[in-house]
């Protein structure tokens, strides 16, 4: 707790000292004020034991997602400018194996940002998404994805 949280303060003093165009007195003890309060607030909404990422799953992750959303974002300039591709708009149900709560919005956060789906709902069971095209295998593509992010994140205690 006092690592994340010591971590957290270098962290909000850090962006302070990135914002401020000068560095007088004045203006460092009041970022000092301001990351302190940050740090307090930021423990108590999103408290340490919430999990963590794994450094190494993360090099991985990265261009896998990086790559995927070139691909995605081809995808739907493609179908945005050619008539004759189809586009089938509506709504899918994916199952999601993470429990309502962090780990299930971080997933969610992610899944968001490659273009042509965009998460619109959310049960116990999973997260219904938006899609441009409910021909293309979404929830099939959503559990592969949920197994790469699975090994991303490491799941603490749930205090949502």
């Amino acid at each position: 707790m006092k690592s994340a949280a010591v971590a957290r303060a270098l962290m909000f003093l850090a962006l302070w000292l990135v914002l401020m165009p000068s560095l007088k007195l004045a203006d460092l003890a009041f970022g000092l004020v301001a990351a302190a309060i940050a740090t307090g607030t930021s423990l108590r909404l999103l408290p340490p034991a919430s999990g963590q990422v794994r450094l190494r799953a993360l090099l991985v992750f990265v261009p896998h997602f990086v790559w995927q959303s070139v691909r995605a974002g081809i995808d739907v300039a493609r179908r945005a400018f050619d008539p004759a591709l189809p586009m089938k708009p509506g709504f899918v149900f994916c199952r999601v194996g993470f429990a309502p709560g962090l780990a299930r919005n971080e997933f969610a956060s992610i899944m968001s940002l490659l273009p042509g789906s965009v998460p619109a709902g959310e049960t116990e069971e999973g997260i219904l998404y938006h899609c441009l095209d409910t021909d293309v295998p979404v929830a099939a593509q959503m559990a592969e994805e949920e197994a790469l992010v699975r090994r991303l994140l490491v799941e603490g205690k749930s205090h949502v």
